[in-house]
């Protein structure tokens, strides 16, 4: 083992399956890494290895946490976490362990499979009318919600009582932020444009599933190019664009703080499902323009 990998490596689990669903507990809480997959046997008669309630949890790095038998049964059940893991949709095995596994036992068992992962997480920069809407909105579909705004006042609102809120301004998100994960989506709705521009540049060098921002095509076209040209002035490559959305949210109309975070919260869950809708984001055009120094054209 070299020097430090025992910092590294996960505090042992015993098989007490309560141990097992206290890690489970903590995965789905977002306090260690996932996803994983949680077996737990719900049936068995006649001759079987493991008691109702024994659980078994592998993660995505492939570490098994408590037991649901061992040998045939237990490749059996292995097998199954990972297309849960890949597929992120439970499963059931009903299992007899002489004519399904070979086994010695006469029993049988029943074991119920399913994902373990934390909740979505959405950091909402700005506090303001379509900022708090989106808040309400993907709270009400389950998401964890971080809202960031200097303003005191705004993070007080009733709408985000049940939100993780950090008083910084736009260009203190490294610090507000230090704990931004790759699998975060993040959304810039700040009160103006210059606030928007610094926050959506501070975010783009950090990994993120999403990042959108709210604005016109015209607002959209100038700030790309202006971080562009920033970028090459100071000798910085230009950073990719490629999970960038801007403006903001899926093309189905509506110009109300209401309508629009309705937009902004099917696009955010077309992108977490893999689905395709209609977007208004114009970046690969604003990026392709800005990247040929072509700002003539940019929409009016």
């Amino acid at each position: 083992m070299a020097p430090g990998d025992d910092d590294r490596a996960p505090p042992p689990v015993s098989a007490d399956p309560a141990a097992v669903l206290a890690r489970a507990a903590d995965v789905a809480a977002g306090r260690i890494p996932g996803p994983a997959a949680l077996a737990t046997v719900v049936g068995r008669s006649g001759s079987a290895p493991q008691i109702v309630g024994a659980k078994l949890l592998l993660d995505e790095d492939g570490r098994i946490f408590g037991t649901v038998g061992g040998g045939a049964l237990e490749a059996r059940v292995l097998e199954a976490c990972r297309q849960v893991l890949a597929r992120r949709v439970p499963t059931r095995l009903s299992l007899h362990l002489v004519r399904d596994l070979g086994m010695c036992c006469g029993g049988a068992m029943e074991i119920f499979v399913e994902p373990v992962a934390a909740a979505p997480r959405l950091v909402v920069i700005g506090a303001g009318h379509v900022g708090r809407a989106v808040a309400r909105a993907m709270r009400l579909a389950g998401w964890n919600v971080v809202v960031v705004d200097d303003r005191e006042h705004a993070l007080a609102s009733p709408d985000l009582h049940d939100c993780d809120r950090r008083a910084a301004d736009a260009d203190e998100l490294a610090e507000a932020l230090g704990d931004l994960r790759p699998d975060d989506f993040a959304l810039v709705v700040t009160r103006d444009h210059a606030r928007d521009e610094r926050a959506l540049d501070a975010l783009l060098d950090r990994p993120l599933a999403y990042l959108g921002m709210i604005g016109s095509r015209r607002k959209v076209h100038r700030i790309v190019r202006r971080i562009v040209e920033r970028r090459r002035a100071l000798g910085r490559p230009v950073p990719s664009f490629s999970h960038v959305r801007a403006p903001v949210g899926a093309d189905v109309g509506g110009d109300g703080p209401g309508e629009i975070a309705i937009s902004i919260a099917a696009e955010l869950l077309a992108v977490r499902y893999g689905r395709t809708v209609p977007t208004l984001s114009c970046v690969e055009t604003a990026l392709a323009r800005a990247l040929a120094g072509d700002s003539a054209n940019a929409p009016g």
